[in-house]
């Protein structure tokens, strides 16, 4: 069992950046594949990001390519999402989660969710 507890959302203005982090129970995080999500206002839930459990293989979302960086700390139990030059269209609910699987993009894949934190970008 793993439970996942977002912070860090809050609003910014174009062009500025957040770091979300997202805090994990349980003494197996080192064995799952940590990914980002987000909601926005009136869309589908889509994927932003992954990392593997070794934080040696990291993908993203080609709208968020360049901008976010995902990272981890298994030390910590901890894995982050450092959000760039931040867009009004990246306003949603950000959502970390958790698969013991590999690879994969596909929401209904990972088994555990937070309970997301809210960005806001302004114009």
């Amino acid at each position: 069992q793993v439970q996942l507890v977002e912070s860090g959302g809050g609003l910014v203005q174009a062009g500025g950046s957040l770091r979300l982090s997202c805090a994990a129970s349980g003494r197996t995080f080192i064995s799952y594949t940590m990914g980002w999500f987000r909601r926005a206002p009136g869309k589908n839930r889509e994927f932003v990001a992954r990392i593997m459990w070794s934080g040696a293989s990291t993908y993203y979302a080609d709208s968020v390519k360049g901008r976010f960086t995902i990272s981890r700390d298994n030390a910590k139990n901890t894995v982050y999402l450092q959000m760039n030059s931040l867009k009004p269209e990246d306003t949603a609910v950000y959502y970390c989660a958790a698969t013991q699987g590999t690879g994969t993009n596909w929401a209904p894949a990972y088994d555990y969710w937070g309970q997301g934190t809210q960005v806001t970008v302004s114009s």
